[in-house]
């Protein structure tokens, strides 16, 4: 079983980093706008489905940019089976993720709380 997990593990971090590439440098859809990094790749057991969480920043609109990158998924997977020779290529489905959003927003509270504390 740890063999299994070891695999999978590497297949996500090669799945990252091709899709961080495709989006990021082939996608031509303009919908799709804003800074959109993959944060992280969850591939099914079997390899039939791959949840892929992007983070977007500076959007115009972050539902539309996801919408737009779920209709693209078709052009993405097809890439990425060019990219990463696996019998199966996975159906992907994206997820947003606003940790890198979350992460901002406490770093943000912090920072208006510090001085508050220094000055007492």
């Amino acid at each position: 079983m740890p063999e299994n997990q070891n695999r999978l593990g590497r297949i996500e971090e090669q799945y990252k980093k091709e899709l961080s590439q495709i989006i990021g440098y082939e996608l031509k859809n303009p919908n799709a706008t804003g800074l959109i990094s993959v944060t992280k790749v969850k591939v099914t057991n079997d390899l039939k489905y791959a949840r892929v969480y992007v983070s977007i920043l500076n959007s115009k609109n972050i539902k539309e940019t996801l919408s737009a990158l779920k209709k693209s998924s078709g052009f993405v997977r097809s890439e990425l089976a060019k990219r990463v020779n696996l019998r199966n290529t996975p159906e992907i489905i994206f997820e947003f993720d606003d940790s890198i959003e979350y992460g901002t927003k406490i770093d943000a509270i912090l920072k208006d709380i510090m001085p508050k504390k220094e000055g007492e």
